[in-house]
């Protein structure tokens, strides 16, 4: 029978609130690690030299091929076997980031190639250097096509790092599991855990509304976009560093 007292009782559980506290901590990292390593596959998998887009085609490839749940198995249980040792938060970190960070790798090269090849040129021209070119010109305008399957991505983390109570890790699954086994409540805990998770996915949804929101706003030059010619670009180029100077 289902059991309302019970339900209401774990609803604000300390135990199972520190467990999703675990979850978002350990969803946050993961997604900066899956970031950096994204950001530098992408680069690298747009590179022409052999030695740097091989690299990183093959890391995409091996990580969208296999199951996260498998490389978590694999850090965890089978790296020690070659000497290799990682303790579960360690583990966590290193499977959920590398996977994470080949998804994001596809998702920042499409918004990079999204911007128009004349911004590049234009911006060269005018003796911007490369990094000045991504951070000023290119960025702004590659976040339009980033930011919502990024949002997206991030709430599939969220859920995805249950993965993780496999290996012992105590986030929000783990510890629901840990408290029905001495509970024996067993639907109504698992409400409660659901419950949590739809918590945190919907305020995510609002903070993803809202920077879809700021970026789709003009930060970078709309008109050398839809330019046909690099001169219209170069001049728009010109005008975005001046106003980047002044402030």
């Amino acid at each position: 029978m289902w059991d309302w007292s019970a339900f209401l009782h774990y609803l604000h559980n300390w135990y199972l609130l520190k467990g999703a506290g675990v979850t978002l901590a350990l969803s946050l990292a993961c997604l900066a690690i899956g970031l950096v390593c994204g950001t530098l596959a992408a680069l690298m998998r747009m590179s022409p030299r052999p030695y740097l887009n091989k690299p990183a085609q093959f890391y995409i490839w091996l990580m969208r091929g296999t199951p996260v749940l498998v490389q978590l198995i694999i850090i965890y249980t089978g790296l020690p076997q070659l000497g290799i040792r990682f303790n579960v938060i360690e583990s966590c970190l290193l499977g959920l980031g590398l996977n994470e960070g080949a998804y994001l790798a596809e998702i920042i090269r499409a918004g990079i190639l999204s911007v128009a090849k004349g911004q590049f040129d234009a911006a060269r021209s005018v003796g911007m250097t490369q990094a000045m070119t991504m951070r000023i010109i290119v960025l702004p305008q590659a976040m339009r096509v980033i930011i919502p399957p990024l949002g997206n991505t991030f709430n599939s983390l969220l859920k995805t790092t249950s993965l993780a109570s496999v290996i012992s890790m105590e986030e929000l699954l783990r510890r629901t599991e840990v408290l029905i086994q001495v509970q024996f409540k067993v639907l109504e805990i698992f409400i409660v855990a659901a419950l949590y998770y739809l918590v945190m996915t919907t305020i995510w949804g609002f903070i993803q509304d809202k920077l879809e929101a700021h970026f789709s706003r003009s930060h970078a030059p709309v008109k050398a976009r839809n330019a046909s010619t690099a001169r219209n670009a170069r001049a728009e180029i010109e005008r975005v560093l001046l106003s980047h100077d002044a402030q």
